[in-house]
């Protein structure tokens, strides 16, 4: 499959000025239950834990355990203390070289970073979809479907990768920080994995990966109100381009989920097969992030 599918939701990047039209946009699906102690840390968006949770078993998900976020480009030294006072240790970068390199994490020098992408961008398909976009060549429908596309190819298409994240994190004995560029797609992926494992339930794993929506609303009304401002620049681009590529949706996730059951048989199948984590060690992990 053609490189531009996989990394067309990363056009919010740069087209989040730009639209057609004055337009209303659609009101995203909304998570509930929004952890307490919500954590602020200036310039990072959607930093939160994940924890505070029950699973099918009762057990609940200790807090402070792992963590996820957006990009660190703009973490401030003065924030460098409260990534300290988490006992944030190792941070997991999930996005590809290029994004990396645009913007690279802004770290502590006693940090352990490692970047793990399941994709590279690969004869600038980043550019030539950006073109595409405000050119009009691309509407919401098939910004839509790119993001499905996304979503199928994340999980199944590199596994050795997942793999490799999921393991540093649950085997890791101090707090994990993982990311990619908005901290919603990639991430929830990954954190939707690790619920899971540990055995919490859909309405449960859908509900944090929504909450990226309430940590982003802010930023991304801003975004939508300023290509609506601005939609002189590139009248032909389609608005809904923006707009699906900025927020989650439960049809993204179940892509993910129903692409695994069609390529391993269950979700068991591909916790045990391709992430070779076994009932026993499973098990295990339950017993060390729940109480």
């Amino acid at each position: 499959m053609k490189q531009v599918i996989k990394i067309s939701f990363l056009l919010i990047v740069s087209v989040c000025v730009f639209s057609c039209k004055t337009q209303q946009f659609s009101v995203p699906e909304y998570g509930k239950n929004e952890i307490e102690n919500d954590i602020k840390i200036k310039k990072v968006h959607n930093f939160r834990t994940v924890g505070n949770i029950k699973n099918i078993d009762g057990q609940t998900l200790k807090e402070g355990k792992f963590y996820r976020s957006a990009h660190l480009n703009k973490l401030k030294k003065k924030s460098f203390d409260e990534l300290e006072k988490l006992g944030i240790k190792q941070i997991i970068d999930l996005r590809n070289s290029k994004e990396i390199a645009q913007k690279p994490d802004n770290l502590p020098g006693d940090i352990v970073y490692k970047n793990y992408s399941a994709f590279e961008d690969e004869g600038d398909q980043l550019d030539q979809a950006k073109k595409l976009v405000l050119k009009g060549k691309v509407d919401g429908s098939d910004a839509d479907k790119r993001m499905l596309e996304f979503y199928r190819n994340y999980v199944t298409e590199n596994p050795e990768i997942i793999k490799k994240v999921i393991t540093e994190i649950l085997d890791s004995d101090q707090p994990v920080l993982y990311h990619c560029t908005a901290g919603k797609d990639r991430t929830g992926i990954i954190t939707a994995l690790i619920l899971t494992i540990l055995k919490f339930d859909k309405e449960t794993i859908y509900n944090d990966y929504l909450l990226s929506n309430n940590y982003r609303e802010k930023l991304v009304d801003k975004r939508l109100n300023l290509a609506n401002n601005l939609h002189f620049f590139y009248p032909k681009m389609d608005v809904k381009v923006l707009e699906k590529l900025s927020w989650v949706e439960t049809d993204y996730l179940d892509a993910a989920f129903n692409e695994i059951n069609k390529e391993y048989g269950s979700i068991d199948n591909y916790i045990q097969k391709v992430l070779g984590i076994s009932e026993n060690k499973r098990q295990e992990y339950i017993q060390k992030f729940t109480y």
